[in-house]
């Protein structure tokens, strides 16, 4: 199969399942936060839930420019399937939690197994498409992100009718199980043994991991996308933990109702983005360079309208409408941001620099994160959702500005 002309979508289809428990895994508790406070009374508390989830943010983060370093050496394959047992086995032992300390610590956990899947599984993908499929194939793989954040946005109406703890475990199970089905269909890229076998004594020296982030780190182009992602993971981050309660307030339903249609919103919003972000991408690239930097830069533009709207809304058209724009734009932006790295340097460090992309996108998520936990205790969600607006404007000119590629594929 692994030598099928097909096999490389084979392997986005695979991916695909393991992106969607990537983000479904971690949604959930962003929903099930009044099931929970029955039984762990510290999570009453908006602070406290905040820190609980931006706990997964800070190691996530700091486990970033480790996992892509990592996945620049290895085999990605092992990688992957090793982060998803990890992962899902977590998932289900939060289902026998009982205390906030044990908790923390399993979220902790958490963080550290989901960083090693990003920067290895895009890589990966980017190795097996080339420059004309290759946009389309990382948004169709972040797809099974938005999916996993929708399928999270469930997790009170399944703690209804399950209780929270079958909901993790059963969750968990099923990771679990996927992980032993990739080891026998999930496979690395063909010529990366023959290439490792070439550098690998050089690469892999401590040496050479310094020489690497010294080639990252004196790129000027890569600081431009280390800011302008950092900057737009703020809004990012801010849907995807506090977007229930925000629709929740500022509609006044339930959350039963409120997560379900905060996650859905977002998520096929995202889901129609990246395939037509991904589509005008690759068309774009073919007739000029910079095609992709200009799509990702239009979906940012879009966020821009969609966070006042997010912010100050309070009717169904508003609060909707804004989350499906935000969601749209976001799509063009993701299913862009490996595409355009791949610009700027060859496979040997893009997980490496992703990694590093990551660690600051997510720190500064979980910052947001833990800063709305006090905004909703005061009443300002909304209006701090809205001024996060002024950092994406911002960025999009420094995008434009920046990032000047000369070939859509650096070798």
């Amino acid at each position: 199969m692994k030598h099928s002309k097909y096999y490389p979508w084979i392997v986005v289809g695979l991916l695909w399942v393991v992106a969607l428990l990537n983000y479904m895994d971690r949604q959930m508790l962003s929903t099930m936060k009044s099931a929970m406070s029955v039984d762990i009374k510290e999570l009453e508390s908006g602070e406290m839930f905040g820190v609980l989830m931006a706990a997964f943010m800070w190691i996530y983060g700091l486990a970033s420019p480790f996992a892509g370093l990592i996945a620049d050496r290895i085999n990605r394959k092992w990688l992957i399937v090793g982060s998803l047992f990890v992962w899902s086995t977590v998932t289900l032992l939060m289902g026998f939690t009982h205390d906030f300390s044990t908790l923390y610590a399993l979220r902790m956990v958490m963080g550290f197994s989901e960083a090693m899947y990003i920067p290895a599984a895009l890589a990966l993908i980017a190795d097996f498409h080339s420059g004309r499929s290759r946009s389309l194939a990382i948004g169709v793989h972040m797809t099974g992100l938005y999916v996993g954040q929708a399928l999270g946005g469930f997790g009170a109406l399944l703690s209804e009718q399950l209780s929270w703890q079958s909901t993790f475990f059963y969750f968990g199970l099923f990771g679990a199980l996927y992980a032993l089905v990739l080891i026998f269909l999930l496979h690395e890229v063909p010529s990366r043994g023959e290439q490792r076998q070439q550098s690998v004594q050089g690469q892999n020296s401590l040496r050479g991991m310094f020489a690497s982030l010294g080639h990252i780190f004196s790129s000027v182009s890569f600081w431009g996308m280390l800011l302008f992602f950092t900057a737009t993971s703020l809004p990012g981050w801010a849907t995807k933990n506090w977007l229930p309660t925000l629709f929740e307030q500022n509609l006044g339903i339930d959350m039963t109702l409120a997560g379900p249609i905060s996650t859905a919103t977002i998520a096929l919003s995202c889901f129609i983005g990246v395939f037509v972000g991904g589509a005008i991408s690759d068309r774009w690239a073919q007739t000029n360079v910079k095609g992709r930097v200009y799509t990702s830069a239009i979906g940012l533009g879009m966020m821009v309208p969609a966070l006042l709207l997010l912010g100050f809304g309070h009717s169904y058209v508003t609060v909707v409408g804004g989350g499906f724009l935000f969601g749209f734009g976001l799509g063009f932006f993701d299913t862009n941001n490996m595409p355009i790295l791949c610009q700027f340097f060859p496979s040997r460090y893009r997980s490496t620099a992703y990694g590093l992309m990551n660690m600051s996108g997510v720190i500064a998520g979980g910052y947001i994160t833990q800063a709305l936990g006090k905004s909703q205790d005061t009443n300002n969600l909304g209006s701090d959702f809205a001024t996060m607006a002024v950092a994406i404007g911002i960025v999009v000119l420094i995008q434009l500005l920046l990032l000047r590629p000369k070939t859509d594929n650096m070798e």
